[in-house]
């Protein structure tokens, strides 16, 4: 694999859509500002932290003040910080400053649950963003469909190893997202679905390994399976960019970066850097405005108490492995993005080209895939 290869690209359409650019990782409020101000009422939102992904500050906060305000909705944004004390407090500070709708990126099921039963004690209607909180009895869900988002980055890989040659009984090994978090076991279904059905296409040499959604815990992770497998490694499951990056370090310092495929999804600007680089082979891209987009008229239901109305955009459902309920779900489609399909991302204006066209052999490449 290296700079020039061309992958292919899965034939989806993309939704078009200008993410504003917003404060990072403090809190925000936003009222009206036109649009439909026929739908009055506050939403609280808490966002998890601004490490596992650049996209909760960069994208999802942006997406959700436009789309509330859009909406005349007023919204009260905060990011607990990876924090779940701090998390437990801005729940608290929400429900009792009386917003209709409270929506959480939970940071594990039981601080999330805990919430979740307070908002439901005092009468507010919940909604899991992105998520889903185990045992936390939510009224609805929303997020992409995580299975096939996982299912993508099987297919992506399988894609790879075929443009390396390597089409029979290659040697795969995971590193799977934080046990914690209910959307690391939708992805690994979706990619363990996709791999095993493939008639030996692929060994899986390793499925259980963590890198609990952190480049450097990745890293260590993955030097851990080189030393046991070496060779024998020829493709990667990566369950998102960042942790993508501390395997592809590993890569590099074994001076096997571009030449064992590694995937990886969230869409974030060093993820599509690699990607044009050679290094990585493709991400999911998963475009916030659609999501955010969801939630907000999500939201206005419920704070109409329009729940005629809730139950009609909730087209799917999520099974809660605890209560054994089935969630109300508005479930987003998301799209495989190579090379050759970069430019997707940024003409939706989910990323900039400027912050990814940063190097001379970048903006070569940016030049060649259209990238502008």
């Amino acid at each position: 694999m290296n700079s020039a290869k061309k992958w292919q690209v899965l034939p989806v359409a993309a939704t078009a859509a200008l993410v504003l650019a917003l404060a990072a990782c403090g809190g925000s409020s936003s009222g009206s500002s036109g649009g439909d101000t026929a739908s009055t009422g506050k939403v609280g939102v808490i966002l998890p932290d601004a490490t596992t992904s650049p996209r909760w500050e960069a994208n999802d906060r942006p997406s959700l003040t436009k789309a509330f305000s859009d909406a005349g909705i007023e919204s009260d944004i905060q990011n607990a910080g990876g924090d779940k004390t701090k998390f437990a407090t801005l729940c608290d500070s929400m429900i009792n400053e009386g917003v209709q709708v409270l929506m959480i990126v939970n940071l594990d099921s039981d601080s999330g649950a805990a919430c979740l039963k307070k908002a439901a004690a005092a009468g507010i209607k919940s909604i899991d963003y992105d998520r889903l909180t185990l045992g936390g009895g939510a009224s609805y869900y929303v997020s992409f469909d995580n299975v096939k988002v996982g299912g993508l980055m099987g297919e992506g890989l399988e894609k790879c190893l075929a443009d390396d040659g390597k089409t029979s009984n290659a040697g795969v090994v995971y590193i799977n997202g934080a046990p914690t978090d209910n959307n690391a076991a939708l992805f690994k279904q979706g990619y363990d679905d996709y791999l095993k059905g493939l008639g030996g296409k692929v060994k899986l040499l390793s499925t259980n390994q963590t890198g609990e959604w952190d480049a450097k815990k990745a890293g260590t992770a993955f030097d851990g399976l080189y030393s046991q497998f070496g060779s024998k490694i020829q493709g990667v499951i990566s369950a998102n960019d960042t942790m993508a990056g501390g395997i592809i370090a590993s890569l590099k310092r074994n001076g096997l970066a571009g030449k064992v495929p590694v995937t990886g999804q969230d869409a974030s600007v060093e993820g599509l850097q690699r990607i044009l680089a050679g290094t990585q082979c493709m991400t999911v891209y998963k475009n916030t405005n659609l999501e955010a987009d969801a939630a907000s008229k999500l939201a206005i239901a419920l704070i109409k108490g329009d729940t005629a109305t809730a139950d009609s955009l909730a087209t799917g459902s999520v099974p809660d492995t605890v209560t054994k309920q089935n969630v109300k779900s508005v479930l987003v489609t998301p799209q495989a993005i190579y090379q050759d399909s970069v430019k997707t991302v940024v003409s939706d204006g989910f990323q900039k080209a400027a912050d990814i066209c940063t190097t001379a052999s970048l903006k070569e490449a940016c030049t060649k895939y259209g990238v502008s």
